[in-house]
């Protein structure tokens, strides 16, 4: 059986992703990366994805990008955009985070003697992030052909990028064909703890609307004053100024 790496964070598009990959016969092996984030309960959902999708392992690698700073995402004194998207890269953007975790899936792939490495990047309902483009991804495949023992060898690495052109809906009605169940990821930039949403963050909105486009029932675990609100009839978005 043919192994693959497939980098994991939690949320929806990449344990879609894994589902992906393990149907289609490989032996998977799950990276995920602790690097700083301030919804780090993404983590703890990482793991239990592995385990449900079949990964023959999962690894956690901790790096922290919070000594860096230049995010949102890993630095808790710059708050969350929920205002929906707006024009240029936002602030939820982790820089050179894609490209150090396909450095680190390419690390292991070695290792495995995987030829084989998967990301949930996407170009179609996503927020502006450049290392999601398909030119990035083709761009990580030819350097990583150049810089690899296996490659110069003759073994050959693909980097698969199977959500790349598909929308918000089409992923999630692809993850519910394929018995993913989603109530378990955390896509949430804020999330909990437990990894209850927040229901107002750009992902969140992502989400939701990919939820409502695909007419699949929104299954997301908000956090209570949502789930309040949402028995009383009252829209998250109606809760932004």
């Amino acid at each position: 059986m043919a192994k693959a790496v497939v980098l994991l964070s939690g949320g929806l598009d990449s344990a879609t992703t894994l589902a992906i990959a393990h149907s289609r016969g490989y032996e998977c092996y799950a990276l995920s990366m602790d690097y700083g984030q301030r919804h780090a309960s993404e983590l703890a959902a990482a793991e239990e994805l592995a385990h449900s999708i079949g990964a023959r392992e999962h690894k956690v690698i901790k790096l922290d990008l919070s000594v860096f700073g230049g995010s949102a995402l890993t630095d808790k004194s710059s708050p969350i955009p929920t205002e929906g998207s707006s024009a240029g890269i936002p602030v939820t953007y982790v820089p050179a985070r894609n490209t150090i975790m396909l450095s680190l899936a390419l690390a292991w792939a070695e290792v495995l003697e995987s030829r084989d490495i998967f990301i949930g990047v996407n170009v179609i309902d996503y927020s502006g992030y450049p290392d999601c483009r398909p030119e990035y991804i083709q761009a990580f495949e030819e350097m990583a052909n150049l810089a690899t023992k296996a490659a110069i060898e003759g073994t050959r690495l693909s980097i698969h990028a199977p959500l790349l052109a598909l929308s918000k809906a089409q992923i999630i009605q692809q993850g519910i064909l394929l018995g993913l169940d989603y109530s378990s990821t955390v896509s949430c930039y804020q999330a909990d703890e437990d990894g209850r949403a927040c229901g107002v963050c750009d992902s969140c909105r992502l989400r939701r609307a990919g939820f409502e486009s695909a007419g699949v029932a929104d299954v997301t675990r908000y956090q209570r004053v949502i789930n309040a609100l949402s028995k009383r009839g009252v829209a998250p978005d109606s809760l932004i100024p």
